[in-house]
This record gives structure tokens, C-alpha cells and sequence, in this order.
């Protein structure tokens, strides 16, 4: 214990140097909110973020060979960042609740915990929210490695002005949990059907006996389970925190590689960041070639898709329209050519964004 002592005195100092630091950013971000609202420019800055995100990401790499986790570095400063701007404005975010689910914690990620946050019953109201301007943000669910795209989302870009200003990926970990110790004393599974669904082989071989109860989501599973001392919710790990519920058993899920993807909606445009996704939607001609002739708009200019999907136009019978997701900024000079090309070869072309990667599929 004494050869401990020196070296924890030297963590109390780095700790307190951290804190002063800390205090110190707080500051100049007061300053600088000082001089956006006298400039009239927009508080938030998500470009900026991710800059620093990213600076912050190589300079961990290339000066300290990543002593600290990298991935820990990206947490770090999301929340530094988070609690910054939150001196500044406050930032209201609109997520597809109620709390704890998985859209809650993409939101988490993205805005960090000094945000406030709006659980809303349906995708359509989180897009509501924020075209009155009760929400600056708002984020929805918008595809899943194993269940595919989420429609309802894709459907309300056809009605909405909104634009894509980000996205997270994020895996998709379920763990069983109880206010009880034991994985014996499990009668009851309470989830929603999806969850249910993702872990039924690993229901079937471990309490194959319990009988599986569908929720409207794995929040509501949580708050059944609170109450109970014989029954286990499967639920995200945020989950487990809010509800106060003993982690039994953690990734349960059937898939280890099952991920989601969140979109973030706002009323702005986002500037070229080098890293950027571009989302639009196009209709063609009823006639021969005429996909074929909008597609190869992009391979034209070297334009990489990365996503198509054909959606009912809800206009006319046997009538679609096609989503697409592809790499770059619409002012870079590729895809600018290419959706110049893709107006003339197409009926209607709407871009949703040009935002950010997730920092999950950087690099």
C-alpha cells in the first residue's frame, strides 16, 4: 500500500489538472455562444463537433499510440461537448421513446447527456416536433442489419421538409435482466416482439421452460419486471441503469453482428466535413431503361451508392419511388454532376442531406 501512494498522488493531480481544464473550456464556450447570439449564428455546430471528435481521435493515435482507449475518447468528448453547449442553449432532441430503448441511447450518443430529451409516442411525432420547433432534433430508427429498413421512417421524408443532419450506428446488445440473482429463479420473459425474436435460440437452451410475454417495447418489459421477483425483461444496458434491474445474463442476442441505424432530422444543412453520406429520393418514367438511366448518373461520375430502396409512392397504383444513400457531400464536385444528371433522367429528385458518417464506419 505505501508503493501505492506516490502514484495515486500523482492521479489527484492529473484529476485535479483535468477539472481546472474542464472549467476552463467552460468559459471560452460561454464566450463563444456570447459572440454566435451577437453574430446571429446557430448555437450548435455538429460539424465542429465531429472536427474535434476527430482531432481529438488522431492525436490519441499518432502522439500517445492509444495508451487511452480511443473509443473512450469518443465518449469523453461527446459528453464534454454536451455539457459545453449546454451553457450556451439549450438543446431539445426529439426521440421515438418512451425512455431507455434503443432510440434513446443512439440519441444519448449523438447529443450526450446534457441535451434534453423529448420521448414521443411515434416516428411521425418526433418529425412533428421538430417542424413546429419544439425540438431542435429529433432521432428515429431508420434501419436494422437483421429486420431491414423501417418504412414508417422512409414514408415521412415523402411528406416532410426535414433534412438528414447525422446518423449513429449502434450495435444492438440485449441482455436478461431481474430484480432477482439467479437465472433459475426466471418463470416469465417480458420483451417486445422484436427483442423476443433476436434471442429465442438462447431462450430455448437456457430456461426453455419460461414463458415469453410480447411488450410494446422493452421499456415497458422493464417497468413489469420491477415489480416482479420471479420474471426478467430483455432490455438495452441503459435499461438496466434507469429501472435499477440486476444485469443477469448480458448479450443474449442470437446475432453478435446486429446493428441499427439511427438518423438525426433537423431543419438545417450541413456543411462538407471530408467524411460525409448524402440521402435523396428519385422517381422515374413508367418505360424501359428508365432506372437503368438514373442509376448510371452515378456511375458516371464515380459515385459510390451504399443503399437503394423502392417505396410505394402513395400517389398511384404500382407506382415507386427510390431511396438512396450514397458516399460524399452534394457540393462535392461528383455529386454534384451526378445529381445534375439524375434531374434530367428523373421525374422528381429530392436530397434528404448531406451529413456526417456515423463514426462507427469512418475510416
Amino acid at each position: 500500500m505505501e508503493n501505492l501512494k506516490p502514484i495515486r498522488s500523482e492521479i489527484d493531480k492529473i484529476d485535479e489538472q483535468i477539472l481546472r481544464l474542464l472549467n476552463e473550456r467552460a468559459k471560452l464556450a460561454k464566450k463563444v455562444g456570447e459572440v454566435k447570439k451577437e453574430l446571429g449564428i446557430e448555437v450548435h455546430a455538429p460539424e465542429r463537433e465531429r472536427e474535434i471528435i476527430n482531432r481529438m481521435m488522431k492525436l490519441n493515435k499518432e502522439l500517445y499510440g492509444e495508451e487511452f482507449p480511443t473509443e473512450a475518447i469518443v465518449h469523453i468528448y461527446r459528453e464534454i461537448i454536451s455539457a459545453c453547449l449546454s451553457l450556451e442553449k439549450e438543446l431539445k432532441v426529439a426521440y421515438l421513446g418512451p425512455k431507455a430503448t434503443f432510440t434513446h441511447q443512439a440519441a444519448l450518443e449523438y447529443f450526450g447527456f446534457s441535451a434534453h430529451y423529448l420521448p414521443v409516442s411515434t416516428i411521425g411525432d418526433v418529425f412533428r416536433e421538430v417542424e413546429l420547433g419544439r425540438a431542435d432534433y429529433g432521432v428515429v430508427p431508420v434501419e436494422n442489419t437483421t429486420e431491414g429498413v423501417v418504412n414508417y421512417t422512409l414514408d415521412m421524408f415523402l411528406e416532410s421538409d426535414l433534412n438528414i443532419v447525422g446518423e449513429i450506428v449502434i450495435p444492438i446488445k440485449l441482455n436478461l435482466l431481474s430484480t432477482a440473482n439467479r437465472l433459475e429463479d426466471i418463470r416469465t420473459v417480458y420483451s417486445h416482439k422484436h427483442a423476443l425474436a433476436q434471442c429465442k435460440e438462447w431462450l430455448r437452451k437456457n430456461i426453455p421452460e419460461a414463458v415469453l410475454v410480447e411488450t410494446e417495447s422493452t421499456a415497458k418489459a422493464c417497468e413489469l419486471v420491477m415489480e416482479l421477483e420471479d420474471a426478467g425483461a430483455i432490455a438495452s444496458e441503459v435499461a438496466a441503469y434507469t429501472y435499477h434491474l440486476n444485469i443477469l445474463v448480458e448479450n443474449i442476442q442470437d446475432n453478435p453482428n446486429n446493428y441499427t441505424r439511427f438518423i438525426v432530422v433537423g431543419k438545417r444543412l450541413m456543411k462538407p466535413t471530408g467524411k460525409d453520406k448524402t440521402s435523396l429520393i428519385f422517381a422515374v418514367k413508367d418505360e424501359p431503361g428508365a432506372l437503368f438511366r438514373a442509376l448510371e448518373s452515378f456511375y458516371k461520375h464515380g459515385v459510390n451508392l451504399t443503399r437503394i430502396v423502392s417505396r410505394p409512392s402513395k400517389k398511384k397504383l404500382w407506382d415507386y419511388v427510390f431511396f438512396v444513400d450514397l458516399e460524399g457531400h452534394a457540393e462535392e464536385e461528383n455529386v454534384k454532376e451526378a445529381l445534375e444528371l439524375l434531374r434530367e433522367r428523373a421525374q422528381m429528385v429530392k436530397v434528404l442531406g448531406s451529413y456526417p458518417k456515423a463514426l462507427l464506419q469512418e475510416g
